[in-house]
């Protein structure tokens, strides 16, 4: 279930997914809050899920992961035993930095890094081994567009219904005529 956010949720959501580093003090001025305010509302957030984690975006390039690719992965069978022995593999690999279920042709897809092709296929094959009966890799040339912001705006209340109240029928306005 969503949280309810207001504009000072808002706004520092907004700040942090800007810049992560941000101190306390830094989003207390921009929020107006006081720096204790502040710290508040940034606990509560993590406490109700809404921020999951704070953490450094790395290059994998840089960080001496070459390789980058996409494997969408089909299993073979498709019973809760499974699935849980796949997705148990896919949570221990490091190499393997972003996982989804998804629904259609497929059903994972998945990000890859590796320093080099060998570190590749070990990743492949161990997923292959594991209950991947249909391995689809693509190789990464390079990123278009990187992870963005969610576009947080608050939540417009609904436009009001004309009327005196529940239930009642729109009479006709004669000036309207």
């Amino acid at each position: 279930m969503a949280v309810s956010l207001d504009e000072v949720d808002i706004q520092l959501l907004t700040a942090l997914q800007e810049d992560a580093d941000r101190t306390n003090v830094e989003l207390a001025r921009l929020t107006g809050l006081s720096p204790a305010a502040t710290l508040h509302r940034v606990r509560r957030l993590k406490e109700s899920g809404v921020i999951r984690v704070i953490r450094a975006e790395i290059d994998a390039a840089a960080a001496g992961f070459p390789l980058q690719v996409y494997v969408t992965a089909t299993l073979g069978r498709h019973d809760p035993r499974s699935s849980r022995v796949f997705d148990d593999l896919i949570r221990s690999m490091p190499q393997i930095v972003m996982a989804d279920n998804v629904a259609g042709e497929t059903d994972y897809f998945l990000s890859v890094v590796a320093r080099d092709v060998a570190e590749l296929q070990n990743v492949l094959v161990a997923l292959t081994t594991r209950g991947g009966q249909r391995l689809v890799t693509y190789l990464r040339l390079a990123e278009i567009k990187p992870p963005s912001r969610l576009p947080l705006a608050p939540v417009a209340a609904p436009p009001r219904r004309r009327g005196s109240g529940r239930g009642s029928r729109r009479t006709k306005d004669p000036e309207r005529e």
